[in-house]
């Protein structure tokens, strides 16, 4: 467990060094990232503790070459993609297989330790294995960030990965018909677990897809309209009041960045330098917005004080002066609880750390992701509708300026690259079977997933005050009871897909 500790520390350490980026919502995403790999960190190392006397196999950190074009053999470069193998609880010879599928960012030994799916497997006497998303952490080749290489990055290349490392777990290990394989993820990873299953039947027998945006959609104006309800709601400390004290914060910075009074909000919101140019301004919005938008999604994961509640109270607290007062005291203990200086408000810089090749092995790919939103999903979150409590300087047009500048996709491209990604999933209308879609109602990506049963076997789950990917963390005896609830009917449907495999079985 040594190593596991050091590591853990390692992550302590970067949680305080991390340098500043241009986009808020990135930090917020890695720092979330490195937060819930702490707590398994921690979770293990308590459960390892009772567990002291039970003799422990560590989990096997592995790679496999896969082909860069699995639709192309005559390509023949390979890179590698790293996997995890996790044995402990698996029952010989018959026992089921649990695939936790990576998405946007790097993975670790704490995919196949810690987290709901870890509890079942437990339960159920799963072998659980993990495999790295392509051009995320380790599983990239050096050149992987090159443009000519990013076209290799999809998700359907990512399913032919899943479907190639099917077929070397199941040699590796002896699979037969008898192991039955369950796929989980949560976010973009949600989304492939359901696709994996809706094109790979033959290899998966169900998956429990978290929080999925399975939707592709160019203009994402449901984000910020789930963002406002969650700010309205009271189960998760918002309120009406809360919410219109938002709205006039964000008038009152569209009103001076439409008077130009640019010092005025360099000066208030501790911009790391000049408002220069009309983007500055639009990312000084964003930067702005991706505080309450981050709350939200993530509430109270990732940094101190990052809730929907803690926001809220600032935003109300009529001591610190108008709105737009409290909003900077918003953005102060932001930048306070992330170690910042400064608010990084340059558009260029942006453009710069989106087209930089250079490769990081750990935390959230940047440049890999938006690469994804400009050919496959879009996803823009923007503000252009009465519903949206922040700046209208968030535009659509913004975000696919930026496809442009960095990648050279055309706005109808993106266009077109969105439809095609419904057309060929089936949008959240995927017509598989043995899916269970679970979603929080306070999570903003919720709006692009699957919220009602679709069919006898093609289910959802909508739970009540939770946040994106919450049924996957560990459970707590603090949990809410909702999602207490949600855990156990997730269980009952993998126990019940498990019994359904044998009595498929035992009839062929």
């Amino acid at each position: 467990m040594g190593h596991m500790v050091l590591r853990a520390l390692g992550l302590l350490l970067s949680l305080l060094i991390l340098t500043e980026a241009a986009r808020n919502f990135w930090l917020l995403q890695e720092r979330v990232l490195q937060w819930r790999e702490v707590q398994a960190m921690k979770e293990t190392l308590s459960k390892r503790q009772l567990l002291r006397p039970v003799p422990w196999r560590s989990p096997t950190e592995g790679v496999l070459r896969q082909p860069l074009d699995h639709f192309n053999r005559q390509e023949g470069r390979v890179f590698n993609q790293r996997f995890w193998v996790n044995e402990e609880y698996w029952h010989l010879p018959a026992g089921p297989v649990f695939l936790y599928i990576g998405g946007e960012s790097s993975l670790s030994q704490f995919s196949v330790l810690s987290g709901h799916h870890m509890e079942m497997a437990q339960k159920y006497g799963a072998l659980a294995v993990a495999l790295e998303h392509r051009f995320y952490g380790a599983s990239i080749n050096p050149d992987g960030l090159q443009d000519d290489s990013l076209r290799f990055l999809s998700s359907q290349q990512a399913l032919a990965d899943l479907a190639s490392f099917h077929l070397f777990i199941t040699q590796k290990y002896n699979l037969t018909q008898n192991n039955t394989w369950i796929c989980f993820g949560g976010s973009y990873p949600g989304s492939l677990a359901a696709w994996f299953r809706l094109k790979f039947p033959h290899l998966v027998f169900a998956a429990v897809a978290s929080s999925a945006p399975v939707r592709a959609q160019l203009d994402f104006t449901g984000y910020n309209q789930v963002v406002a309800a969650s700010l309205s709601d009271p189960v998760v400390g918002g309120s009406a009041k809360c919410h219109g004290a938002v709205v006039q914060a964000f008038s009152a910075v569209d009103e001076r960045l439409d008077a130009g009074r640019l010092a005025e909000l360099e000066k208030d919101f501790h911009s790391c330098g000049p408002l220069r140019e009309p983007s500055d301004r639009e990312q000084l919005a964003s930067n702005l917005a991706d505080i309450f938008m981050g709350a939200v999604q993530y509430n109270s994961e990732g940094f101190q004080d990052g809730s929907v509640a803690k926001l809220c109270h600032i935003m109300l607290d009529e001591g610190l002066g108008s709105p737009y007062q409290r909003l900077m005291a918003v953005n102060k203990d932001f930048l306070e609880a992330m170690a910042f200086p400064c608010m990084q408000n340059s558009h260029q810089r942006l453009v710069d750390e989106l087209r930089s090749t250079n490769l990081s092995l750990t935390g959230v790919g940047e440049r890999q992701w938006y690469f994804q939103t400009c050919t496959e999903f879009g996803y823009y979150q923007t503000c252009e509708d009465d519903t949206c409590p922040f700046s209208r300087f968030m535009t659509l047009s913004s975000q696919l300026d930026l496809c442009a500048q960095v990648f050279g996709v055309a706005a109808e491209r993106v266009a077109e690259a969105v439809n095609f990604t419904n057309e060929y999933y089936g949008a959240d209308h995927p017509k598989a079977s043995r899916i269970l879609f679970v979603n929080g109602d306070i999570d903003p990506w919720h709006a692009l997933s699957v919220l009602k049963n679709q069919s006898r076997s093609e289910l959802a789950i909508l739970i009540n005050g939770t946040s994106h990917c919450a049924n996957m963390s560990p459970s707590k005896p603090s949990d809410p009871l909702p999602l207490i609830l949600a855990r156990e009917w997730i269980d009952y449907h993998v126990g019940d897909w498990l019994r359904l495999a044998r009595k498929v079985r035992s009839a062929s």
